[in-house]
């Protein structure tokens, strides 16, 4: 990442995971938490963080992504990791504004939003459910102690 430049933050959440990713011109390196997302576990995780970078096909080797992601299991870090991923890909920044030295051209960035909802509209709009607070008189949410009038 160069330093001086404008960056712009894409963030991405699922549950209690966050994550924030870069993204910069370069040769298609994505990592996480500076991991390479190929060496990524388990393998379940690895495919949904590299998902929407399949999706957009050669145009990923054109550009670097950064992701930190924090919080959560691993299944709600790799879903956080690649909605931060498509968000980066898509340039989407909060208020419509247009993002600052963006790598992709508008017109690339239409066409990557396109295959990204086409496949899963939640890669750009997020999965808002949350778990249950737990309530008082049982051991979790819903579930309470059994009752016996016998």
């Amino acid at each position: 990442m160069t330093t001086g430049a404008k960056v712009d933050l894409y963030p991405g959440q699922r549950k209690t995971s966050k994550a924030v990713a870069t993204i910069s011109k370069g040769t298609g390196r994505v990592r996480i938490n500076n991991v390479p997302a190929e060496l990524v576990r388990p393998e379940v995780a690895k495919e949904l963080v590299l998902t929407p970078l399949t999706l957009v096909g050669e145009m990923r080797n054109r550009v670097d992504i950064n992701v930190q992601v924090a919080g959560g299991g691993f299944m709600g870090q790799a879903f956080a990791s690649a909605v931060a991923i498509s968000r980066a890909l898509t340039g989407d920044v909060k208020g419509d504004k247009d993002p600052r030295e963006h790598p992709f051209p508008k017109s690339a960035r239409e066409e990557i939003r396109r295959k990204l909802m086409e496949y899963d509209r939640h890669f750009l709009a997020g999965d808002h459910r949350q778990s249950e607070s737990k309530k008082f008189g049982g051991p979790g949410a819903r579930r309470r102690k059994q009752k016996s009038y016998r």
